[in-house]
């Protein structure tokens, strides 16, 4: 079952892909054919074989990838209560011994490159980008899933309740059914929103806004009254925050001037990249990002500061920032270092970041595009030699009260029943500290609050973040999940042009995002063109020409819904 690993040493410094892609629905293709399939499939039929009550005589030992976000007051990712009770239920359950291993969240595909050329990569890996995957699989460096996700289906049943055949067979080729990852799932699909200053607008008597226009009256507002609202601080204003990441951290307002209505293949075609980049409108809303950054509304040091550094968040829970988009929960991660509770602490108790919507598209409404119920692409290392104890892990971790503990933790250290039954979080402290929202480096299966049943989630959801108004998650989680247009998944075939150009690609995607933003206004079109072309020159057009003629072979029309 070895896969051939010196493929992939000799072509381990290969560009490998960060961008997300789908792939599609519908009746799950076949399973894999030929020789290969067939040794695979009795393999998985002996090692299912070798269980009594679903445990094995002899113990195993398996290694799981948990990021590593190198949180300040954070857990030890590999030794903390929710590595105990994994590993203290795998081996009661399942006679397996479980090894956490941390990988640098910000790092993780160069380091899982790394790995998997050394033969030394985790028995199970997550990573948020499928090319990234079929790279490794072009390579011969990962197990193909599908034997395994097949042959041990009555040993899987949370897997196959929680995934589903979508899910499982998500990636899954169109001729052969050769799966290289499993797909996990969005419990809540909710995605980027924007947040603004609740007690700034109070102090300047303003209203919350609701369009684009009012959004920029507020930002000037912001800038014009800076000794009112930070004093001393004044010089450190910074009205609306975006990161060097643009095309995700703009991605309402770039959204909103798409067409809400635009076809499932102009969506599809144009869509190798999730930023948007090539989507036509995306243009104009980075263009309203350059006005007002000339106007000195945005961060005037945005592009400076890659993903990891904590900069920009530093600014925020400082309280210099007024307005800022991202993930529709980010105010209130982390905790106490969280912030929401860094800016209470310092500025004081009416200090707080609330939810709006004001970024309206052509028709009126607030253009909210979400990849569907996929989330990270969990895969197994070609020297994975516990294939079967890897998917009993993933069988595990998917269970309903297996993921409530890791999400809620223990009554009393890390939340309480409310009176309707429901779970508030409370501020847990070392070992209990969780690193990622609602522990989603450990339900790797699972991003977004799923509870043991639909009505305990229900009302749990607003009182998720401890010392949190849980009106004001209430508020965000219904602005995130307002005009809203979901993914579907486009099986057409593997796109060859897409295979080791995501890395290219997403660094011209964000010098092209930010050097457009930071343009003089007059060199605003040509930035953004010489950047496009440079995208496209490098293997977009391609990409985008591929997928127009796999989309036509397969579909008799432009939507598939």
């Amino acid at each position: 079952m070895k896969k051939k690993v010196l493929s992939f040493l000799l072509a381990c410094a290969m560009t490998l892909s960060l961008a997300a892609c789908g792939k599609t629905g519908g009746e799950a293709p076949a399973a894999p054919s030929g020789s290969d399939a067939g040794e695979a499939s009795a393999q998985a039929e002996g090692a299912a074989s070798e269980l009594t009550d679903g445990k094995f005589a002899e113990t195993r030992h398996i290694t799981v990838e948990v990021y590593d976000r190198n949180n300040d007051g954070g857990s030890d990712p590999t030794n903390n209560v929710y590595t105990e009770y994994i590993k203290k239920g795998m081996l009661e359950k399942h006679n397996v011994e479980v090894e956490f291993v941390a990988i640098p969240r910000w790092t993780e595909v160069d380091e899982i490159n790394t790995q998997l050329a050394a033969g030394t990569a985790p028995d199970v890996c997550v990573t948020y980008s499928y090319p990234t995957v079929k790279a490794y699989a072009d390579m011969d460096a990962i197990i193909d899933m599908r034997p395994y996700i097949d042959n041990y289906k009555s040993e899987l049943p949370n897997l196959w309740n929680w995934l589903g055949e979508t899910n499982l067979y998500w990636n899954s080729d169109l001729n052969d059914g050769t799966t290289w990852a499993i797909e996990a799932k969005l419990a809540n699909m909710n995605r980027v929103i924007t947040f603004i200053r609740k007690d700034w607008l109070d102090k300047l008597n303003l209203k919350e806004p609701t369009t684009k226009e009012e959004f920029h009256e507020v930002l000037v507002a912001f800038k014009e009254n800076a000794d009112t609202l930070l004093g001393s601080d004044a010089n450190k204003m910074v009205p609306y925050s975006v990161s060097y990441d643009v095309g995700w951290r703009a991605a309402t307002l770039i959204e909103s001037f798409l067409d809400p209505d635009m076809s499932d293949k102009e969506y599809y075609v144009n869509g190798f990249d999730d930023r948007k980049i090539c989507q036509n409108g995306t243009k104009d809303g980075v263009k309203l990002l350059n006005e007002w950054y000339n106007e000195g509304l945005l961060w005037k040091d945005f592009y400076l500061y890659g993903s990891g550094d904590s900069t920009e968040d530093d600014m925020m829970k400082a309280g210099y920032v007024g307005a800022f988009t991202h993930n529709w929960d980010y105010p209130w991660r982390n905790g106490e270092d969280s912030i929401a509770a860094n800016l209470k602490r310092l500025v004081g108790d009416d200090a707080k970041y609330i939810a709006i919507d004001p970024f309206e598209d052509k028709k009126g409404g607030h253009n909210k595009f979400l990849a569907g119920p996929i989330d990270r692409k969990i895969f197994f290392p070609a020297t994975n030699d516990e294939p079967l104890a890897s998917m009993l892990y993933l069988d595990y971790i998917s269970s309903p009260e297996v993921i409530e503990f890791l999400q809620v933790g223990e009554e009393g250290v890390t939340h309480k029943t409310l009176d309707d039954g429901g779970y508030e979080i409370l501020a847990a402290t070392g070992d209990a500290i969780q690193n990622s929202g609602m522990n989603i480096d450990y339900t790797i299966t699972c991003n977004g609050l799923n509870l043991t049943n639909q009505e305990l989630t229900d009302k749990s959801l607003a009182h998720t973040y401890a010392g949190i108004d849980p009106q004001d998650i209430l508020d965000a989680d219904k602005i995130a999940k307002t005009d809203t247009r979901i993914g579907i998944n486009v099986n057409v075939g593997d796109i060859e042009s897409e295979s080791g150009a995501g890395d290219t690609l997403t660094a011209k995607r964000d010098t092209c995002f930010d050097n457009a933003v930071k343009a003089p206004t007059a060199e605003f079109d040509a930035t953004w063109e010489a950047g496009l072309s440079d995208y496209l020159s490098s293997g977009g057009q391609d990409i985008i020409d591929e997928r127009t003629e796999k989309w036509d072979s397969v579909y008799s029309s432009e939507n598939i819904r």
